[in-house]
């Protein structure tokens, strides 16, 4: 175990996540994330953050980013799915099926 350990942490960045995404096609279509409008993993995370009524703090608290950070991304999931504000960024989120949990 500790060499499985040993060997993905010697890998970079870019081929980490292209194995992520070789592996992607194993999880079920209806169970992930849209990746269209969110192509990078943090807005997902995010977005999925917002849906479930968590405020920026907690947020960040969880991934483990700044506060700035999720402001950040917050923002920007509101300019990509063109909502004023969060109450109705989370109505679009929950209605494709994000945040439910």
């Amino acid at each position: 175990m500790l060499e499985y350990v040993a060997s993905r942490a010697s890998l970079d960045r870019s081929r980490f996540l292209t194995a992520v995404a070789k592996n992607r096609s194993a999880i079920p279509i209806s169970t992930r994330l849209p990746t269209a409008a969110f192509p990078s993993l943090t807005d997902r995370e995010v977005l999925e953050l917002v849906a479930a009524g968590k405020g920026n703090a907690t947020i960040a608290h969880e991934l483990m980013i700044s506060l700035k950070t999720v402001r950040d991304h917050v923002w920007n999931i509101f300019t990509k799915l063109q909502v004023p504000d969060r109450s109705t960024a989370i109505v679009k989120a929950r209605q494709a099926g994000l945040g439910g949990n």
